[in-house]
């Protein structure tokens, strides 16, 4: 018994659906119908990397916000680590939000454990960073042991890091030898931590840590999926050092420290405690945690290989057909409007690569799509921006004319043959390749000089200061308004 009638999405949205899941030899087939024939056609955008792919969203969830809809929007990713760019986006655009069914990226353990231990080299009197990582990954420092570190600091009124950084000199805590050095290298390695802090910046700091502490060992070890997922976590929080370094750098007063880092962190944290559950929120949720739920507005992010489809499940049909079952679940979440999104370029695993289209966007059929540049790029000018929104999203031509659709037949439950794949061509349809020509690489800028900034956008350079190595730009971009940036680490294109 096949039940087809679909209550919650408009025909283009079903149709779309259906045409990827068809894809599937393993299941019996249907086609789902439905009262609410007109719709919008889901749209599918290829942007320069997940930090467009950020700003896109936010500038679609901010229009909603205007337009009394706030709150009425679900993002959908395949892991857990995605939602990090998406949380620090939302709240620096005051933007109020949920993590569905799950953790904010900062609450998660794995990313507090290694949270735990920039503090403790930031300041080693941080005793609850340090009790949460004195003895993780285990190295033989037990409960017992941390309980006569406490009583002998309170003995003495001193904190338990100074305890430990006397744990030689201190026979009357009847700690045992073995864990006494264990204690002793636990010092050792925090404070050659500390001395790195003075040399380096908060990124290369971080990967020392993740790695000289074991918690990325520890996790590569662990191939369940959890394993992967908190491994996944960590290499994310270190994207994250990384993105800010980075800003960091570009900015003329701008501090790489680690130090600098965690002021920054602690604000994103302070801000976790002050969720009101009364506001409309944007919801963020894995897609296996969207099953049954339904929103106006769905985002699909992240469309590439590796990530969706995931990388465990390329190599079997099975596995593959339930990535697929899952993409038809996240797409048939919108009720009105559903976009997909992929990039060309993507941070995973510390590095940044680039992205091949998921394997499901080529079994689109593009009768049933919008293809369309994004609202918000660096590469667009507001004006043009402005115009584009100004167009509506075009809506699916009716098969027979324009006439109500039947209930299909059974004979009808096959896909009908498709037009050109969408996905095969949208690689080469991104908004950068508009203006490629009209950019050439920067070597020397002057006064009133056009120039585009990977993030910022398109801007004017309004005056210059220093020489050599130290010198600045003051520009002033149209998007995001006056900047100035060191100009060796400001990634700049000369707009000819």
């Amino acid at each position: 018994v096949r039940l087809e009638q679909n209550y919650r999405s408009t025909a283009p949205i079903l149709d779309l659906a259906g045409a990827v899941v068809a894809n599937n030899q393993g299941r019996l087939g249907k086609a789902l119908f439905t009262d609410r024939e007109e719709g919008s056609l889901p749209r599918l955008l290829l942007l320069p990397d997940q930090n467009d792919e950020v700003s896109f969203v936010i500038d679609r969830v901010r229009a909603a916000d205007r337009a009394g809809e706030g709150g009425e929007t679900a993002v959908l990713y395949r892991t857990n680590a995605q939602s990090r760019a998406l949380e620090d986006a939302l709240r620096k655009k005051n933007i109020p939000y949920r993590i569905y069914g799950g953790l904010s990226f900062y609450q998660r353990k794995e990313v507090k454990d290694l949270l735990s231990y920039l503090r403790l080299v930031i300041n080693p009197q941080d005793e609850e960073a340090l009790r949460r990582v004195i003895n993780y990954p285990k190295r033989g420092i037990g409960d017992t042991t941390v309980e006569k570190l406490t009583i002998q600091a309170d003995a003495q009124k001193s904190s338990i890091w100074e305890v430990c950084e006397q744990i030689d000199f201190l026979p009357q805590l009847k700690i045992n030898r073995g864990a006494q050095e264990k204690i002793s290298d636990f010092v050792t390695k925090i404070k050659s931590y500390q001395a790195l802090a003075n040399r380096e910046n908060a990124y290369t700091l971080a990967q020392e840590v993740a790695k000289g502490s074991g918690l990325l060992r520890l996790h590569s070890e662990d191939k369940t999926p959890e394993g992967i997922s908190r491994k996944e976590n960590i290499q994310e929080l270190l994207t994250a050092v990384q993105e800010f370094v980075e800003d960091q750098q570009e900015e003329a007063d701008g501090d790489p420290s680690l130090a600098s880092f965690m002021q920054d962190v602690a604000l994103i944290t302070d801000q976790d405690k002050d969720q009101n559950d009364h506001e409309p929120k944007v919801s963020l949720m894995t897609i296996h945690l969207a099953k049954g739920l339904e929103f106006p507005v769905v985002f699909i992010v992240g469309l590439e290989e590796n990530l969706f489809p995931s990388m465990m499940a390329v190599n079997s049909r099975s596995d593959l057909e339930e990535e697929r079952r899952l993409f038809y679940v996240a797409l048939t979440r919108a009720e009105q409007e559903a976009f997909l999104t992929y990039t060309q370029m993507r941070f995973r695993w510390g590095k940044l690569i680039d992205c091949e289209p998921s394997r499901f966007l080529e079994e689109l059929d593009e009768r049933y799509l919008h293809q369309s540049t994004p609202e918000f790029s660096p590469f667009l000018s507001p004006e043009e921006m402005n115009q584009m929104r100004t167009h509506d999203t075009p809506t699916r031509p009716r098969p027979n004319g324009g006439a109500p659709r039947k209930k299909p037949a059974e004979a009808g439950r096959k896909r009908p043959a498709p037009h050109a794949p969408a996905g095969r061509n949208l690689k080469r349809m991104g908004p950068q390749q508009e203006h490629d020509g009209n950019f050439e690489k920067l070597s020397d800028v002057s006064e009133g000089q056009r120039v585009k900034h990977p993030r910022f956008g398109m801007g004017t350079i309004s005056a210059l200061e220093g020489s050599g190595p130290n010198r600045k730009a003051l520009i002033n971009f149209e998007n995001v308004g006056e900047k100035k940036l060191l100009l060796k680490f400001a990634k700049l294109e000369r707009l000819t």
